[in-house]
């Protein structure tokens, strides 16, 4: 494995960060664990929380993070350092969610909205998108972040791209009052830190989407945030919007870690309002690096809007769900020819990170050449029982 980024792959503050997430402990448990971090060392905290969602259910959940007694598997950066170099000893990290639904948000920065268009006229063809970028910054103009959606200003704007033969079905979720909700993958088929993300074989034209994902209780109650890789095939979601499924739900094609860190005092909604988020792609094969940001102050709707959006009177999520907020940052920077834009190459390695969170390592390879997704729900309750845990919570008999 090449070197880790120089990015700091853990909070700037560990010393004063709460992180909670899941490691793969092996020898007699063979099983996942649900871990705590407090001042960077590791603790299993499974006999308390058997899993993440009933964790995040509790009312006390920062006060049994902070301190419920568990064994000390060592230090969150020797857990890190493991992983880079493919030794999972004593612990391998795992995607710090479990039962939780995996929805994510789309088109919620201005930038990104621009770029779906763009593949959307594009048809999916790499080839046409830069034409096809120039064209469209001429006619509407790249600055819309100024727009609120759903407001009598953004219906203007819509009419006004109607007459101009310019609207698409992204502008109606960028700047209509409903956002674009989808669900990006299953319960439990996330992966986290270090793993390998997958491709669909049949993409020539794709890349990642950094984002910070929120991780929601079933009552609706954001406890605390983390970081993702929304993989994105801009080829496939390009041919038609009605594949998002394809483009988007595949084995190895969501990424999230390393850990959740809780809301408490230090660390809150604003800090996560005011996040940058910066991702490194680095070739393995060819020496190419790209470098770019997400600024969180520069989203179009409110994280909480995006939950309310998502959860409420209309949709329960009885176990909970992550939310990925959606990103600003579509790589466009040229590799393999001019004009050609982004793709990725098998073996890149990306890396998304902000100081509050650390970092986020993947592996970019296919996803039909990546670890199987065998480890779902039922699995879970099975080595649970095995292990004479008990079964998670649910919403019948909490």
């Amino acid at each position: 494995m090449k070197e880790a980024s120089a990015m700091p792959l853990l909070p700037a503050d560990l010393a004063d960060a709460l992180l909670v997430g899941r490691v793969w402990r092996g020898g007699a448990i063979d099983g996942p664990c649900v871990v705590a971090v407090r001042a960077g060392e590791v603790y299993d905290i499974t006999a308390h929380a058997v899993t993440v969602a009933d964790l995040l259910e509790r009312d006390d959940a920062v006060a049994l993070a902070r301190s419920a007694p568990g064994e000390h598997l060592g230090s969150a950066q020797q857990l890190i350092d493991a992983v880079l170099a493919g030794n999972h000893a004593p612990a391998r990290l795992l995607a710090p969610c479990d039962l939780q639904a995996i929805k994510a948000c789309g088109v919620t920065f201005a930038v990104s909205l621009l770029e779906r268009v763009i593949e959307e006229q594009a048809g999916g063809d790499a080839a046409r998108a830069e034409r096809l970028r120039g064209e469209l910054l001429a006619t509407i103009g790249a600055d819309l972040s100024s727009i609120k959606p759903g407001s009598p200003e953004a219906e203007k704007l819509k009419q006004e791209f109607i007459s101009r033969g310019a609207w698409s079905q992204y502008m109606e979720v960028g700047i209509g009052p409903y956002a674009e909700v989808f669900s990006k993958s299953q319960p439990m088929s996330a992966v986290g830190f270090g793993a390998d993300v997958g491709l669909h074989p049949d993409s020539k034209w794709n890349n990642p989407e950094p984002e910070i994902v929120l991780a929601v209780n079933s009552r609706g109650n954001v406890r605390g945030a983390t970081l993702g890789n929304d993989v994105n095939l801009r080829d496939i979601e390009g041919r038609s919007a009605l594949l998002l499924g394809k483009a988007k739900d595949n084995n190895g094609s969501c990424a999230i870690g390393p850990f959740i860190r809780l809301f408490d005092e230090r660390f809150t909604l604003d800090t996560v309002r005011n996040a940058e988020v910066r991702l490194t792609i680095e070739g393995a094969d060819d020496d190419f690096v790209l470098d770019g940001a997400s600024m969180m102050r520069q989203i179009s709707r409110d994280p909480l809007d995006l939950v309310a959006q998502t959860c409420g009177k209309h949709h329960q999520y009885p176990d909970g769900f992550m939310l990925f907020l959606g990103t600003m940052f579509s790589p466009i920077k040229d590799r393999d020819s001019a004009g050609g834009g982004f793709t990725h190459h098998l073996g890149d390695r990306v890396t998304i990170a902000t100081p509050s969170l650390g970092g986020l390592v993947n592996h970019v390879q296919r996803s039909d050449r990546i670890a199987p997704w065998t480890f779902g729900v039922r699995a879970l309750y099975g080595n649970l029982a095995r292990r004479g845990l008990p079964q998670p919570q649910t919403e019948t008999n909490r």
